[in-house]
C-alpha cells in the first residue's frame, strides 16, 4: 500500500540522488587514484572489510603469534604489491615500524623461490645464491647476496629483480634496474627455447622472470604517470 502511494516524482528524485552520490564517489576515486596510485575502495575492502568476513578470530596474545595459528586465519599476500625499497621503506622511515610482517615475507619468499628457480639451477652458483637470498630475513643480506650473484653472472635477471625491489629507493631507479633486467631476461628466454629437457625447466623459469619484470615495469610506468605505456605493457603481458 505504501509503494502504491508513491508518485513518479519520488522515483525521479531517488534516481537523481543515487546518480549524484555515485558521481561523487567516482570523482573521489579518480582523485585518490591520481594522487596515491591506488583505489581507495579496494584498499578499504582488502584491509578492513575482508578480514572481518574471512579473517577468522584474531589473536590478542602478542606473545603467541607464531604457534597455534588457527586454520581460519587469513594471511594476505601483499595486496598492494608495492616495491619494498622505494615504497614500503618510506613508511618505515616515517613511522619506524616494519610495514611487512614475518608472514608477508615468508609467503613472498616462497613465491619467489617457486617462480624464479628451477631444477636445472643445481650447480649454477648465481642461482644457488639467489635461492638462499629470497629466504634472508635481513634486507641488507638479501641485497648483498644479489650483488654476489651478479658477481658470478652479470646477466642474472633474478638478482636484478631483487635489487629493483629492495635496493632502489625511487620508482625511477626501480624502472632503470628492471629495464636492464628485461634485456637479460629476454635473452635467456631465447637461449632456452630448444628441445632438451634441461632447457624446458630453464624456459619455464625464464618465462616467469620475464612476465614478472614486464608486469613490474608496467606498474612503474603507471606510477610515473605514463598510462598509455603502462596499458600497452599490461596487454603485452597478457599475450605471453
Amino acid at each position: 500500500m505504501f509503494l502504491s502511494t508513491l508518485t513518479p516524482k519520488f522515483y525521479v528524485a531517488l534516481t537523481g540522488t543515487s546518480s549524484l552520490i555515485s558521481g561523487l564517489i567516482l570523482l573521489f576515486e579518480w582523485w585518490y587514484f591520481r594522487k596515491y596510485g591506488a583505489s581507495f575502495i579496494e584498499q578499504v575492502s582488502l584491509n578492513h572489510i575482508s578480514p572481518w568476513i574471512g579473517g577468522g578470530e584474531s589473536n590478542n596474545d602478542s606473545t603467541n603469534l607464531v604457534p597455534n595459528v588457527s586454520n581460519k586465519c587469513k594471511v594476505w599476500r601483499n595486496p598492494l604489491n608495492l616495491f619494498r625499497g622505494s615504497e614500503y621503506q618510506r613508511f618505515y622511515w616515517a613511522s619506524n615500524k616494519e610495514p611487512l610482517t614475518y608472514y608477508d615475507m615468508n609467503l613472498s619468499a616462497q613465491d619467489h623461490q617457486t617462480f624464479f628457480t628451477c631444477e636445472a639451477d643445481a650447480g649454477k652458483a648465481e642461482y644457488e645464491i639467489m635461492q638462499t637470498a629470497w629466504r634472508e630475513r635481513n634486507p641488507a643480506a638479501r641485497v648483498k647476496a644479489a650483488h654476489e650473484a651478479l658477481g658470478k653472472n652479470s646477466e642474472c635477471a633474478p638478482a636484478y629483480i631483487l635489487l629493483a625491489e629492495e635496493e632502489a629507493t625511487t620508482i625511477l631507479q626501480v624502472e632503470k634496474v628492471l629495464k636492464q633486467a628485461l634485456i637479460y631476461a629476454e635473452s635467456s628466454c631465447q637461449n632456452s627455447e630448444n628441445e632438451s629437457v634441461h632447457s624446458k625447466f630453464c624456459l619455464g623459469r625464464d618465462t616467469n622472470v620475464l612476465i614478472y619484470i614486464k608486469r613490474r615495469l608496467a606498474m612503474c610506468a603507471r606510477k610515473l604517470g605514463k598510462l598509455k605505456e603502462a596499458a600497452k605493457m599490461f596487454r603485452d603481458v597478457s599475450n605471453i
